[in-house]
């Protein structure tokens, strides 16, 4: 006799481990998503995907032209603002595409079942190719620069993991709370300026006042600077003190953000 599939309210599925389980399965479509979101940003442009080049080159050129007689002490500035910017630009790019890509999705939610962090994860895959591509303009500054180029770029991957996990789980978080007040949306682009002047990006460290620099302390996005910073300027791998930091943020905030989305998740249907 065939059997039939039935639900048994006594079996208690844990949300945030089913979820993985989930994403596993539909790991085809996030493919899609983050292929869809390439084509889709770039379609009607002529220069295509150079713009994911363009863009930080761009902004290195006009932070290097308006600071860089100012921070003359910095070794290679217009390596250090474009290799902080590479670093901000992803976390900025992926945490606002996790929330739109919820927003925009709310209509396939309900008509169809797909895991609800498909969304947030495609949205980081898509920032990690653009930071891939991001890299290239990065490498030729250092060239014409001339900036050493060592080995230790090699250690940029754990960089870009270590903050793609921050930066999923801030975004799932977000991507909760917009769905119950939509005005996070917007409220979250004036916490993202004041946070980009309180990170080291476009200044040295140096130039705070020592009295003021355990706000860097607090700053989560400090430490993953530091981390892709330091195997381009300083041509070493971080130290397990420069990484420990790091990675206690990516774990806590991807841990507490996947638990958090998942235990609403099921609400995100009737509200968006």
């Amino acid at each position: 006799m065939a059997s039939h599939p039935f639900y048994d309210s006594s079996i208690h599925k844990i949300p945030a481990l089913e979820e993985i389980r989930e994403i596993r399965r539909y790991k085809y479509l996030i493919i899609q998503l983050v292929r869809r979101d390439i084509l889709a940003r770039y379609k009607r442009s002529y220069l295509g995907v150079a713009w994911t080049m363009l863009n930080p080159l761009g902004m290195m050129v006009i932070f290097s032209i308006v600071f860089s007689q100012l921070f003359k002490g910095v070794q290679s500035y217009p390596t250090y603002v474009l290799s902080g910017l590479l670093v901000w630009n992803f976390f900025q790019q992926g945490t606002n595409a996790c929330m739109n890509g919820l927003v925009w999705g709310g209509s396939l939610i309900q008509r169809i079942y797909i895991p609800r962090t498909s969304f947030g994860v495609s949205a980081i895959g898509t920032a990690s190719i653009n930071l891939l591509l991001a890299i290239i303009p990065l490498l030729l500054v250092m060239l014409v620069t001339g900036a050493a180029i060592r080995f230790t770029i090699l250690f940029l991957p754990i960089s870009m993991i270590l903050l793609a996990g921050f930066a999923l789980g801030i975004g799932l978080i977000l991507s909760t709370v917009a769905v119950y007040f939509p005005d996070v949306l917007e409220m979250y682009q004036i916490i993202l300026l004041g946070w980009m002047y309180l990170t080291p990006i476009v200044y040295p460290e140096s130039i705070i006042p020592s009295n003021f620099q355990f706000i860097f302390k607090f700053n989560p996005m400090y430490y993953f600077v530091n981390i892709f910073r330091i195997p381009i300027l300083e041509g070493r791998i971080p130290t397990l003190t420069e990484i420990l930091p790091a990675l206690i943020c990516s774990i806590v905030a991807l841990v507490c953000g996947w638990i958090f989305f998942t235990w609403k998740s099921d609400e995100f249907a009737y509200r968006i």
